[in-house]
C-alpha cells in the first residue's frame, strides 16, 4: 500500500504545480504591440476638455510644418504615423514626445486633463515634462526636438 500512496502523493504533487505555472501565468500581462498597420497621416487631437466618450477632431499637416493651431493649450495632439504627441501645456509652449509607452509599447491614446494617457495598463504621463505621475510604466516619455516657427512646428 505505501508503493500506490507514494504514486498518488507524486501525482497530486505534479498536477498541482502544473495548475500553479497555469495560474501564475494567467495573471502575468503578455507584452502588446501596437498595431502600426493602420496608421493615419492626420493627428487624433484631444483636449483637457475630451471625455473618453467624446470623438476627438483630426488635423492636416501642411507643407513646410504643421499648423499649431492643431495643439489645444492645456491638451495635445497625437500624431500616430510618426509615433508623436505634441502637447502645448501653457499657450506658446510647445512639447514633444515619443508616443510609445515605456511599459509595454503600447501607443498613448489620449491627452487630458494635464496628462497623456497610455489605455493599455493605464500609465499617465505629465504633458509639460513627459514624466510618469501613473500607472506601471518604468520611465517617462521619451523627449521629441520641436522646432516652432511663426505658427507652425516641425519635430526631429
Amino acid at each position: 500500500m505505501t508503493d500506490r500512496r507514494g504514486v498518488l502523493k507524486a501525482v497530486g504533487l505534479g498536477v498541482g504545480v502544473v495548475a500553479g505555472a497555469g495560474v501564475l501565468a494567467a495573471c502575468s500581462s503578455p507584452p502588446v504591440q501596437p498595431d502600426t498597420s493602420a496608421q493615419s497621416a492626420t493627428p487624433l487631437s484631444t483636449s483637457a476638455g475630451v471625455t473618453p466618450s467624446e470623438t476627438p477632431s483630426t488635423g492636416s499637416a501642411a507643407a513646410g510644418g504643421t499648423p499649431t493651431s492643431q495643439v489645444p493649450v492645456g491638451g495635445g495632439t497625437i500624431f500616430a504615423a510618426t509615433k508623436t504627441v505634441v502637447t502645448q501645456p501653457q499657450a506658446g509652449t510647445f512639447r514633444a514626445f515619443d508616443s510609445t509607452c515605456p511599459h509595454q509599447g503600447c501607443a498613448v491614446a489620449t491627452v487630458a486633463d494635464g496628462k497623456i494617457n497610455c489605455p493599455c495598463h493605464g500609465s499617465e504621463f505629465d504633458i509639460n515634462t513627459g514624466d510618469r505621475v501613473a500607472g506601471p510604466a518604468p520611465t517617462g516619455l521619451t523627449a521629441k526636438t520641436i522646432t516652432v516657427t511663426g505658427g507652425s512646428f516641425t519635430v526631429a
